[in-house]
């Protein structure tokens, strides 16, 4: 773990975040028992480590902190891995259903910047797009709404641009005539 100087030489050391943190949303939550109501909290978080990979998870507890703190270890342990274009974009258009949540994801030109709502816009603000078009169908639901949009920034194939690999499939193809 990375430590940055805070203060003085010699003191006041904190700890570097690994990962960029996003609170989506915090809600209170009652079962109701023979007797009484007991209130918990659930945090819902996304996080991105920076190398292509986000995480979403949610976490309950009696106290705030401790929903936060159970959110983040358990989006650590549910990381997948995201594919972006050079530009900050998605390779192509995909539109992905998720319960009762549908999640359009459209590739926009570089200086478009990011335009989406909600759960929608968090998501992809910290999985690190920078230009995309998005939009929402269906459920408001937040979660659901937060797990389409992973769903669908997962769901591209892995592409291949380079230059070699175009060289090779012409090759393979001639080769087969």
């Amino acid at each position: 773990m990375a430590f940055e100087r805070r203060g003085k030489p010699g003191k006041n050391f904190k700890p570097k975040k690994e990962f960029r943190e996003e609170l989506l949303a915090i809600d209170r939550v009652t079962r109701v028992n023979s007797g009484w109501r007991q209130l918990r909290f659930r945090a819902v978080m996304v996080i991105w480590d920076g190398k292509g990979r986000v995480g979403l998870w949610m976490g309950k507890s009696w106290e705030v902190v401790d929903a936060i703190a159970k959110a983040i270890a358990d989006a650590k342990k549910n990381l997948v891995t995201v594919t972006m274009t050079e530009d900050g974009s998605v390779p192509y258009d995909v539109k992905v259903k998720s319960k009762s949540a549908i999640v359009m994801v459209h590739p926009a030109s570089k200086g478009t910047g990011l335009i989406a709502w909600g759960a929608v816009r968090k998501v992809l603000s910290v999985a690190g797009y920078s230009d995309i078009l998005a939009k929402r169908y269906g459920s408001s639901n937040l979660i659901n709404n937060a797990r389409a949009t992973i769903e669908a920034i997962t769901s591209f194939k892995k592409l291949d641009t380079s230059f070699s690999a175009k060289k090779k499939e012409v090759k393979e193809e001639q080769g087969k005539s």
